[in-house]
C-alpha cells in the first residue's frame, strides 16, 4: 500500500517556476514507477511526466517537453516535479501517481497508475 500527499502548488506568474514534491508512504517505494499527471478545468486528466523506479529512465508529454523536470529520491521517498518557464495553460490541479510494487517501468496512461495522490493547485497567471 502506498499512500502519496502532494505539496508545492500555488500562484505563480506566467514565465515563473515551481516545484512540486510528493511524499509516500509505504516501504516498497523505491520499486514504482512514478508519474504526474495534470487536469485543468472543464478538460480530461492528462499525462505530463513519468520516472522509473531508479530514476534512470523518465519521458515527458510534448506540452512540457523541456520545461518540466520529474526526478526521484528513493532514500526520501519523494518524487518532485520542477516546473519552469511556466504558462497560463499550465493550470491544473496536478496529481502525483504511482504504479503497482514491481511496475518500475513508467508508463503514460492514467489507468497504469493504481496509487494516486490529492493533488496540488497550480495556478499560472498571464
Amino acid at each position: 500500500q502506498v499512500q502519496l500527499v502532494e505539496s508545492g502548488g500555488g500562484l505563480v506568474q506566467a514565465g515563473g517556476s515551481l516545484r512540486l514534491s510528493c511524499a509516500a508512504s509505504g516501504r516498497t517505494f523505491s520499486s514504482h514507477a512514478l508519474g504526474w499527471f495534470r487536469q485543468a478545468p472543464g478538460k480530461e486528466r492528462e499525462f505530463v511526466a513519468a520516472i522509473s523506479w531508479s530514476g534512470d529512465n523518465s519521458y515527458y508529454a510534448e506540452a512540457v517537453m523541456g520545461r518540466f523536470t520529474i526526478s526521484r529520491d528513493n532514500a526520501k521517498n519523494t518524487v518532485y516535479l520542477q516546473m519552469s518557464s511556466l504558462k497560463p495553460e499550465d493550470t491544473a490541479v496536478y496529481y502525483c501517481a504511482a504504479r503497482a510494487a514491481g511496475l518500475g517501468y513508467p508508463a503514460g496512461a492514467a489507468d497504469e497508475y493504481h496509487y494516486w495522490g490529492q493533488g496540488t493547485q497550480v495556478t499560472v497567471s498571464s
